[in-house]
């Protein structure tokens, strides 16, 4: 079997059912043999959108997302959406083209060493040298890209491999691994150390929303009566509904959430990734008995010494927690009364209504967010851009369901939420996706706006228009006392924008006409832009505000 051929029956056994991608001459025969695939090729206008789309797809299924580059400027084109992807734990292989062997070894058109420069921003990266190791190499790459903790692997292949036979083209079939169950000492010493809690709480990070692991901790949170506080990438382990809830932590500045874990004696971390919040924001004292639940061992931080590690499946050791809980504690269950502890909830959810019914023009983004999830169900997803549209959707934008809000979190990437948005989409066509972007970060993967025109996509895509980079303003104004640099720019008109590429766009000039725009959004058989301008004046009033917090408990 000719080796392109035999990479494509590898990839339909691992159950692939679309790339992203945009091909260049050295990928020719491995797009000719995609031809009679089920696989569908999607042809995206930029390299950095298709790894978003991958990114998102993957993150979403829990199964591989894949996207395909060319060599030399199409690799380096990938680089920073597979970065996004490895450091924001979302399954993708990347597939790239390389020059023949025969001149690897020398200066030569676009010949460079991509998998050295892909090695650092990757679980696993390799180049193919011979046709029969394509199917070790390609189940290699979809279990390391989809095993605890999700990334992302490389294969390249070289134009002069994909032509050649393979000898001996043995297909090797995909098979599920059990992750490991926890030690059963370790969940004894964490129940130990919830028992003997005072005032605990759970934080709950990315991967408490993978792999099953929400449903036990509901379980837990249920059976404790502790309260649960999430990272930005950790909305929906528990509902916004839930009495449990604590919303979410990780607004640079203090919170209300913040004086929960102030003040815990028992921080039990679910799945906490410290890429998403340096554990020397909450844990200021260094004198709180820290229980890590994770997939992997703790990283080795100063602020985050950890006195119980349970290392395992997260699903797998809180199941192991709730039975050790019902087995020796059930007469002492719930350790404390949810309904005892809502003072510092309803004072949060207060604060989340306060903007609800303003009216006033450029909109809020309170008021913004508030309509979007009011037009949302509760398994909608929402996605957002890179930011100061970030800070507010982390704080005012609470889920039902985990994997219902996607932020860039770790790498932190802007031009993220509109590709990523369309593989959502991809993967799941019948729900409502609303990417909520900034115009600068918009406007980075704009081009896309073609793919998704032509696939008929309904993404409806939010615009925050304020004509300059808002976060990096805020974040300049609070550091220098109110100064900031020259941040301005021009933008286009977004409803021509749209329209120019066959898509629906409205620009709204009243408050009142956004929950109708999104509506009648989401009817276009196709994308569909609304720009909104936004009165990012909010920014500063709220570090003000919250500055001057006085917390009650």
């Amino acid at each position: 079997m000719k080796a392109s051929d035999l990479f494509v029956r590898c990839l339909e056994a691992e159950g692939v059912e679309k790339i992203f991608g945009v091909p260049g001459e050295e990928n020719a025969d491995f797009m000719i043999s995609l031809i009679d695939s089920p696989i569908e090729f999607v042809l995206c206008r930029h390299e950095q959108a298709a790894a978003f789309m991958a990114d998102g797809y993957g993150r979403l299924t829990g199964k591989a997302g894949v996207c395909l580059s060319t060599l030399g400027p199409g690799v380096t084109n990938l680089v920073t959406g597979l970065a996004d992807a490895n450091m924001d734990r979302a399954p993708t292989v990347a597939i790239i083209g390389q020059a023949s062997t025969s001149r690897l070894h020398k200066e030569s058109h676009q010949n460079m060493d991509s998998i050295r420069m892909l090695r650092p921003i990757s679980k696993w990266a390799h180049s193919i040298y011979k046709p029969d190791t394509i199917p070790e190499m390609v189940r290699k790459a979809f279990k390391i890209a989809e095993q605890e903790k999700p990334g992302v692997t490389v294969l390249e292949l070289p134009e002069d491999i994909a032509k050649k036979e393979a000898e001996s083209p043995t297909l090797i079939e995909p098979r599920k691994t059990r992750r490991a169950a926890a030690d059963h000492k370790a969940v004894k010493a964490a129940v130990d150390a919830i028992m003997n809690a005072k005032n605990p709480i759970i934080l709950s990070g990315n991967g408490a929303i993978r792999k099953r692991a929400s449903n036990q901790l509901r379980r837990m949170a249920e059976k404790t009566g502790i309260r649960v506080v999430n990272t930005f990438m950790g909305k929906g382990a528990v509902s916004r509904s839930d009495p449990h809830c604590l919303y979410t932590i990780g607004l640079q500045g203090q919170d209300h959430v913040n004086a929960a874990l102030y003040e815990a004696d028992v921080v039990v971390a679910i799945g906490y990734d410290l890429v998403e919040y340096a554990p020397k924001l909450w844990n200021k004292q260094t004198k709180k008995t820290i229980v890590h639940i994770d997939f992997w061992a703790a990283e080795i931080d100063e602020d985050y010494i950890v006195d119980v590690e349970v290392v395992s499946d997260v699903a797998d050791a809180l199941w192991q927690i709730n039975e050790l809980l019902d087995a020796e504690y059930k007469d002492k269950l719930p350790l404390f009364k949810i309904e005892d502890h809502q003072t510092l909830r309803k004072t949060i959810t207060d604060d989340f209504e306060m903007e609800k019914d303003d009216k006033t023009f450029p909109m809020k983004p309170q008021k913004v967010l508030w309509d979007i999830r009011e037009a949302l169900e509760p398994s909608d997803i929402l996605l957002s851009d890179v930011g100061a549209h970030k800070m507010w959707i982390a704080r005012y934008y609470q889920c039902d369901e985990p994997n219902t809000c996607l932020i860039s979190n770790g790498f932190c990437t802007m031009g993220f939420a509109f590709p990523a948005g369309m593989g959502a989409k991809f993967a799941f066509p019948d729900t409502r996706v609303v990417a909520v972007c900034g115009d600068a970060g918009f406007l980075m993967n704009v081009q896309d706006i073609e793919t998704a025109v032509r696939h008929k996509l309904n993404i409806v895509t939010v615009i925050l228009m304020d004509g300059e980079y808002g976060l990096i303003k805020w974040k300049q104004q609070n550091q220098f006392e109110g100064k900031h640099s020259e941040l301005k720019f021009d933008n286009p008109d977004f409803a021509m924008l749209a329209q120019s590429f066959g898509a629906w766009g409205k620009v709204i000039s009243s408050a009142d006409e956004f929950k109708p725009a999104l509506e009648e959004a989401f009817k276009q058989n196709g994308p569909a832009l609304i720009g909104v301008p936004i009165d990012y004046s909010e920014n500063m009033k709220l570090t003000k505000r919250l500055g001057e917090l006085q917390f009650t408990i």
